[in-house]
Protein backbone atom coordinates (compact mmCIF):
# COMPACT_ATOMS: atom_id res chain seq x y z
CA UNK A 1 0.00 0.00 0.00
CA UNK A 2 2.45 2.73 0.88
CA UNK A 3 4.36 2.05 -2.19
CA UNK A 4 1.08 2.58 -4.20
CA UNK A 5 0.62 5.97 -2.73
CA UNK A 6 4.01 7.08 -3.53
CA UNK A 7 4.31 6.08 -6.99
CA UNK A 8 0.35 7.19 -7.48
CA UNK A 9 1.61 10.73 -6.16
CA UNK A 10 5.05 10.66 -8.23
CA UNK A 11 3.29 9.63 -11.64
CA UNK A 12 0.30 12.19 -11.40
CA UNK A 13 2.02 15.38 -10.31
CA UNK A 14 2.71 17.26 -13.15
CA UNK A 15 5.14 20.68 -12.39
CA UNK A 16 3.41 23.38 -13.94
CA UNK A 17 1.76 32.49 -1.52
CA UNK A 18 4.05 35.97 -0.01
CA UNK A 19 6.80 35.64 1.90
CA UNK A 20 7.06 33.63 5.22
CA UNK A 21 4.25 34.72 7.49
CA UNK A 22 4.15 33.94 11.00
CA UNK A 23 0.54 31.50 10.85
CA UNK A 24 0.52 29.01 8.58
CA UNK A 25 -1.58 28.91 5.04
CA UNK A 26 -3.93 25.41 5.26
CA UNK A 27 -5.43 24.47 1.74
CA UNK A 28 -8.99 24.03 2.09
CA UNK A 29 -9.95 20.76 4.14
CA UNK A 30 -6.57 19.93 4.68
CA UNK A 31 -5.23 19.14 8.40
CA UNK A 32 -2.05 20.07 7.42
CA UNK A 33 -0.88 23.53 7.06
CA UNK A 34 2.57 25.25 6.14
CA UNK A 35 4.49 29.07 5.96
CA UNK A 36 4.47 28.92 1.85
CA UNK A 37 7.58 30.02 -0.49
CA UNK A 38 7.79 33.27 -1.96
CA UNK A 39 5.29 33.17 -4.76
CA UNK A 40 3.56 29.72 -3.76
CA UNK A 41 0.13 29.67 -3.57
CA UNK A 42 -2.31 27.02 -2.73
CA UNK A 43 -3.63 24.91 -5.75
CA UNK A 44 -7.09 24.68 -7.17
CA UNK A 45 -5.45 21.20 -8.38
CA UNK A 46 -4.75 19.47 -5.69
CA UNK A 47 -4.43 19.47 -2.49
CA UNK A 48 -1.11 21.70 -1.40
CA UNK A 49 0.76 24.91 -2.92
CA UNK A 50 2.32 25.57 -6.30
CA UNK A 51 3.98 28.66 -8.56
CA UNK A 52 1.26 30.60 -10.49
CA UNK A 53 3.72 30.24 -13.51
CA UNK A 54 4.94 26.51 -13.16
CA UNK A 55 7.92 24.97 -11.97
CA UNK A 56 7.40 23.75 -8.28
CA UNK A 57 4.85 22.06 -6.03
CA UNK A 58 4.35 20.89 -2.67
CA UNK A 59 1.26 18.72 -1.65
CA UNK A 60 -0.15 16.62 1.07
CA UNK A 61 -2.12 13.57 1.26
CA UNK A 62 -3.53 12.45 5.03
CA UNK A 63 -3.44 8.72 5.58
CA UNK A 64 -4.19 7.33 8.59
CA UNK A 65 -1.85 7.44 12.05
CA UNK A 66 -0.50 3.74 11.64
CA UNK A 67 0.46 4.27 8.64
CA UNK A 68 3.46 6.63 9.76
CA UNK A 69 5.46 3.18 11.32
CA UNK A 70 4.23 1.38 7.72
CA UNK A 71 5.48 4.26 5.56
CA UNK A 72 8.76 4.31 7.62
CA UNK A 73 9.86 0.99 7.07
CA UNK A 74 9.10 0.28 3.87
CA UNK A 75 10.74 3.73 2.30
CA UNK A 76 14.10 2.69 1.99
CA UNK A 77 16.58 3.92 -0.65
CA UNK A 78 15.86 1.02 -2.73
CA UNK A 79 11.86 0.86 -2.59
CA UNK A 80 11.90 4.47 -3.33
CA UNK A 81 14.24 4.08 -6.66
CA UNK A 82 12.50 1.79 -7.52
CA UNK A 83 9.61 4.34 -8.04
CA UNK A 84 12.30 6.80 -9.58
CA UNK A 85 13.16 8.47 -6.73
CA UNK A 86 16.97 8.59 -6.00
CA UNK A 87 17.40 9.33 -2.55
CA UNK A 88 20.39 11.25 -1.88
CA UNK A 89 19.85 12.08 2.24
CA UNK A 90 17.55 10.63 5.06
CA UNK A 91 17.04 12.46 7.86
CA UNK A 92 14.77 12.11 11.10
CA UNK A 93 13.69 15.50 12.13
CA UNK A 94 11.68 17.07 14.79
CA UNK A 95 9.14 19.23 13.60
CA UNK A 96 7.14 22.25 15.19
CA UNK A 97 4.99 21.12 18.16
CA UNK A 98 7.32 18.26 18.69
CA UNK A 99 5.79 16.04 16.39
CA UNK A 100 8.16 13.76 14.41
CA UNK A 101 9.19 13.31 10.93
CA UNK A 102 11.29 11.62 8.73
CA UNK A 103 12.44 14.15 5.50
CA UNK A 104 14.01 12.34 2.39
CA UNK A 105 16.06 14.60 -0.64
CA UNK A 106 16.40 13.34 -3.73
CA UNK A 107 16.46 14.00 -7.31
CA UNK A 108 13.84 12.39 -10.32
CA UNK A 109 13.97 12.27 -14.04
CA UNK A 110 10.71 13.34 -16.30
CA UNK A 111 10.36 11.25 -18.34
CA UNK A 112 10.29 12.34 -21.22
CA UNK A 113 13.03 12.90 -24.11
CA UNK A 114 15.26 15.62 -23.14
CA UNK A 115 13.32 16.85 -19.54
CA UNK A 116 15.46 17.94 -16.84
CA UNK A 117 15.96 15.97 -13.53
CA UNK A 118 13.73 17.74 -10.94
CA UNK A 119 14.19 17.96 -7.08
CA UNK A 120 12.26 15.98 -4.89
CA UNK A 121 11.47 16.41 -1.39
CA UNK A 122 9.41 14.11 0.75
CA UNK A 123 8.53 14.44 4.42
CA UNK A 124 6.71 11.53 6.83
CA UNK A 125 4.81 13.54 9.78
CA UNK A 126 3.87 11.66 13.11
CA UNK A 127 1.19 12.77 14.54
CA UNK A 128 -1.35 10.49 16.86
CA UNK A 129 -4.39 11.00 14.81
CA UNK A 130 -3.35 11.31 11.28
CA UNK A 131 -0.10 10.79 9.02
CA UNK A 132 1.07 13.36 6.22
CA UNK A 133 2.31 12.52 3.09
CA UNK A 134 4.19 15.91 1.88
CA UNK A 135 6.01 15.73 -1.48
CA UNK A 136 7.80 19.05 -2.86
CA UNK A 137 9.47 19.17 -6.32
CA UNK A 138 10.86 22.10 -8.13
CA UNK A 139 12.47 22.07 -11.80
CA UNK A 140 16.06 23.45 -11.74
CA UNK A 141 16.65 27.11 -10.47
CA UNK A 142 13.16 27.45 -9.34
CA UNK A 143 13.54 26.78 -5.94
CA UNK A 144 16.28 26.26 -3.29
CA UNK A 145 16.82 23.51 -0.66
CA UNK A 146 16.91 25.95 1.79
CA UNK A 147 13.49 27.61 0.85
CA UNK A 148 11.92 24.48 0.46
CA UNK A 149 12.83 22.93 3.62
CA UNK A 150 12.30 25.82 5.02
CA UNK A 151 7.99 25.50 3.98
CA UNK A 152 7.80 21.81 4.73
CA UNK A 153 9.39 21.76 8.00
CA UNK A 154 7.30 24.63 8.79
CA UNK A 155 4.59 22.31 8.73
CA UNK A 156 1.44 22.20 11.76
CA UNK A 157 -1.12 19.90 12.22
CA UNK A 158 -4.39 21.57 13.30
CA UNK A 159 -7.39 19.32 14.86
CA UNK A 160 -9.91 17.09 12.85
CA UNK A 161 -12.23 19.03 10.20
CA UNK A 162 -16.13 17.84 10.92
CA UNK A 163 -17.34 17.02 7.45
CA UNK A 164 -19.27 19.76 7.16
CA UNK A 165 -16.26 22.31 7.10
CA UNK A 166 -14.90 20.18 4.66
CA UNK A 167 -17.94 20.56 2.50
CA UNK A 168 -17.48 24.55 3.15
CA UNK A 169 -14.28 24.95 2.54
CA UNK A 170 -15.01 23.36 -1.41
CA UNK A 171 -14.58 25.35 -4.42
CA UNK A 172 -18.35 24.99 -4.85
CA UNK A 173 -21.46 25.99 -2.44
CA UNK A 174 -24.28 22.51 -2.38
CA UNK A 175 -27.45 24.96 -1.81
CA UNK A 176 -30.03 22.21 -1.65
CA UNK A 177 -28.79 18.18 -0.64
CA UNK A 178 -32.11 16.91 -2.11
CA UNK A 179 -32.33 14.49 1.50
CA UNK A 180 -28.61 13.71 0.79
CA UNK A 181 -25.71 13.83 3.44
CA UNK A 182 -21.88 14.51 2.80
CA UNK A 183 -19.86 11.32 3.80
CA UNK A 184 -16.19 12.41 2.90
CA UNK A 185 -14.26 14.75 1.07
CA UNK A 186 -10.88 13.99 -1.09
CA UNK A 187 -8.65 16.50 -2.14
CA UNK A 188 -10.17 19.87 -1.22
CA UNK A 189 -12.17 19.63 -4.53
CA UNK A 190 -14.53 16.76 -4.16
CA UNK A 191 -17.39 15.41 -2.19
CA UNK A 192 -18.87 12.25 -1.84
CA UNK A 193 -22.54 12.15 -0.43
CA UNK A 194 -25.15 9.48 0.07
CA UNK A 195 -28.72 8.60 1.06
CA UNK A 196 -29.12 6.02 4.18
CA UNK A 197 -26.98 5.02 7.41
CA UNK A 198 -23.71 3.76 6.08
CA UNK A 199 -20.50 5.22 5.53
CA UNK A 200 -18.72 2.30 3.91
CA UNK A 201 -20.85 1.17 1.18
CA UNK A 202 -20.70 -2.21 -0.37
CA UNK A 203 -22.38 -3.37 -3.11
CA UNK A 204 -23.95 -0.39 -3.84
CA UNK A 205 -26.35 -0.73 -0.72
CA UNK A 206 -27.42 3.11 -0.85
CA UNK A 207 -27.23 5.93 -3.85
CA UNK A 208 -23.81 7.63 -4.43
CA UNK A 209 -23.32 10.98 -5.72
CA UNK A 210 -19.80 12.35 -5.91
CA UNK A 211 -19.14 16.22 -7.13
CA UNK A 212 -15.48 17.12 -8.41
CA UNK A 213 -14.24 20.34 -9.47
CA UNK A 214 -11.05 20.00 -11.87
CA UNK A 215 -9.06 22.81 -13.16
CA UNK A 216 -7.39 22.53 -16.83
CA UNK A 217 -7.33 24.42 -19.90
CA UNK A 218 -10.89 24.97 -21.79
CA UNK A 219 -12.00 22.34 -24.04
CA UNK A 220 -13.43 23.07 -27.27
CA UNK A 221 -16.88 22.71 -27.98
CA UNK A 222 -16.74 20.21 -30.60
CA UNK A 223 -14.48 17.75 -28.82
CA UNK A 224 -16.43 17.93 -24.94
CA UNK A 225 -19.32 14.83 -25.74
CA UNK A 226 -16.71 12.67 -26.52
CA UNK A 227 -14.73 14.21 -23.19
CA UNK A 228 -18.05 13.15 -21.22
CA UNK A 229 -18.19 9.91 -22.67
CA UNK A 230 -14.59 9.03 -22.30
CA UNK A 231 -14.62 10.48 -18.44
CA UNK A 232 -17.72 7.97 -17.99
CA UNK A 233 -15.96 4.82 -19.38
CA UNK A 234 -12.97 5.75 -17.26
CA UNK A 235 -14.98 4.66 -14.22
CA UNK A 236 -13.11 0.88 -13.87
CA UNK A 237 -15.68 -0.57 -11.36
CA UNK A 238 -18.35 -0.06 -13.58
CA UNK A 239 -18.83 -1.99 -17.34
CA UNK A 240 -21.37 -2.38 -20.07
CA UNK A 241 -22.02 0.79 -20.74
CA UNK A 242 -25.38 1.50 -22.67
CA UNK A 243 -26.15 5.09 -22.57
CA UNK A 244 -29.36 6.04 -23.31
CA UNK A 245 -29.10 10.00 -23.28
CA UNK A 246 -26.86 12.32 -23.58
CA UNK A 247 -27.14 15.89 -24.12
CA UNK A 248 -26.02 19.35 -24.05
CA UNK A 249 -27.64 22.79 -22.48
CA UNK A 250 -26.80 25.99 -21.32
CA UNK A 251 -27.92 26.74 -18.09
CA UNK A 252 -26.95 30.18 -16.00
CA UNK A 253 -24.59 31.42 -18.41
CA UNK A 254 -22.46 28.01 -18.76
CA UNK A 255 -22.67 25.02 -21.18
CA UNK A 256 -23.30 21.75 -19.63
CA UNK A 257 -23.43 18.40 -21.12
CA UNK A 258 -25.61 15.79 -19.45
CA UNK A 259 -25.80 11.79 -20.14
CA UNK A 260 -27.62 8.98 -18.47
CA UNK A 261 -26.01 5.46 -18.71
CA UNK A 262 -27.30 1.97 -18.07
CA UNK A 263 -24.34 -0.23 -16.58
CA UNK A 264 -22.82 -3.17 -14.47
CA UNK A 265 -21.76 -3.02 -11.34
CA UNK A 266 -18.33 -4.80 -11.53
CA UNK A 267 -17.88 -5.97 -7.58
CA UNK A 268 -21.35 -7.20 -7.14
CA UNK A 269 -22.85 -8.03 -11.03
CA UNK A 270 -25.48 -5.55 -10.30
CA UNK A 271 -27.24 -3.35 -12.99
CA UNK A 272 -27.18 0.13 -12.18
CA UNK A 273 -27.94 3.57 -14.27
CA UNK A 274 -25.31 6.49 -13.66
CA UNK A 275 -26.00 10.02 -14.22
CA UNK A 276 -23.25 12.26 -14.69
CA UNK A 277 -23.63 16.22 -15.46
CA UNK A 278 -20.68 18.20 -16.38
CA UNK A 279 -20.64 21.98 -16.01
CA UNK A 280 -17.15 23.44 -18.62
CA UNK A 281 -15.66 26.51 -17.11
CA UNK A 282 -13.19 28.68 -18.49
CA UNK A 283 -10.50 27.62 -16.78
CA UNK A 284 -11.82 23.44 -16.33
CA UNK A 285 -15.33 22.03 -15.63
CA UNK A 286 -17.41 20.80 -12.63
CA UNK A 287 -18.74 17.20 -12.75
CA UNK A 288 -21.34 15.51 -10.72
CA UNK A 289 -21.77 11.33 -11.31
CA UNK A 290 -24.14 9.56 -9.54
CA UNK A 291 -25.02 5.79 -9.28
CA UNK A 292 -28.20 3.67 -8.27
CA UNK A 293 -29.22 0.31 -8.46
CA UNK A 294 -31.55 0.26 -12.00
CA UNK A 295 -34.90 -0.65 -9.75
CA UNK A 296 -34.02 3.04 -8.32
CA UNK A 297 -33.82 4.97 -11.10
CA UNK A 298 -37.24 6.71 -11.22
CA UNK A 299 -36.65 8.09 -6.95
CA UNK A 300 -33.21 8.90 -7.48
CA UNK A 301 -32.61 10.20 -11.18
CA UNK A 302 -34.43 13.76 -10.59
CA UNK A 303 -32.50 13.96 -6.78
CA UNK A 304 -29.33 13.73 -8.45
CA UNK A 305 -30.59 16.84 -10.58
CA UNK A 306 -32.17 18.60 -7.74
CA UNK A 307 -28.66 18.83 -6.24
CA UNK A 308 -26.55 19.29 -9.02
CA UNK A 309 -29.33 22.26 -10.03
CA UNK A 310 -28.33 23.57 -6.75
CA UNK A 311 -24.79 23.93 -6.57
CA UNK A 312 -23.53 27.48 -7.00
CA UNK A 313 -19.80 28.79 -8.09
CA UNK A 314 -17.65 31.44 -6.86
Amino acid sequence: MALRVLAALLASLVLSGAAHAAEPVYPPGSRFGFEPAADMQVSRRFTGFERPGGGATVSVVELPPQDYGTLTASFTAESLKSQGLTVKNREEITLPDDRKGILFTGEQPIEQPGAPTIAKWVLLVADPSVTGLVIGQSLPGVETEQTMRGMLTSVRVRAPLTVEQQVAALPFRITETAGFRPVRVLAGNSVLYTDGPKDQMMSLEQPILVLAEAVQPPLPADQRDAFAKAALYSNQTMKDFAIERAQTFRQAGADWHELVARATDVPSGMPVVVSQTIRFKPDGYFRAVGVVKAQDREAMLPRFRKLVDSVEFP
